[in-house]
């Protein structure tokens, strides 16, 4: 990954590096999204099992992933009693959508730090 943006706009980045930019993701938390994009709702055990990890690592990057919204869990309860968690990947359109609106209101933000520079140097010499 860059370290700058105007590193990642001369650099050949790939979707995966501006996801995890953008939602401060690492590579185990994309690949279990993909995981559980391609084979559906799963237990963290299960997701573990895939990534060949521990239930435990695939937890936190459940975890990640919920928190950033791409991922959500469901409960299903057994008929014996007791319940369990299955964890379910939004839709690639909805990430999309996420990723646009956090580039646009990052973009509206700088934006206005860009306006205020001329005035803000100024004002720090002076001081």
């Amino acid at each position: 990954m860059t370290g700058s943006i105007s590193e990642m706009l001369k650099a050949n980045c790939e979707c995966d590096d501006v996801a995890k930019c953008i939602l401060g993701l690492k590579d185990l938390d994309l690949k279990a999204y993909k995981i559980l994009l391609s084979n559906g709702p799963l237990t963290a055990e299960r997701l573990g099992k895939h990534l060949g990890r521990e239930r435990s690592t695939a937890y936190r990057s459940l975890q990640n992933l919920i928190s950033c919204g791409l991922v959500y869990r469901e409960t299903h309860t057994i008929d014996v009693g007791g319940y369990f968690y299955e964890y379910v990947a939004v839709n690639p359109a909805e990430v999309r959508r996420m990723l646009q609106e956090s580039v646009d209101q990052w973009y509206d933000k700088v934006s206005l730090l860009i306006n205020k520079i001329d005035t803000e140097l100024v004002g720090n010499e002076m001081a």
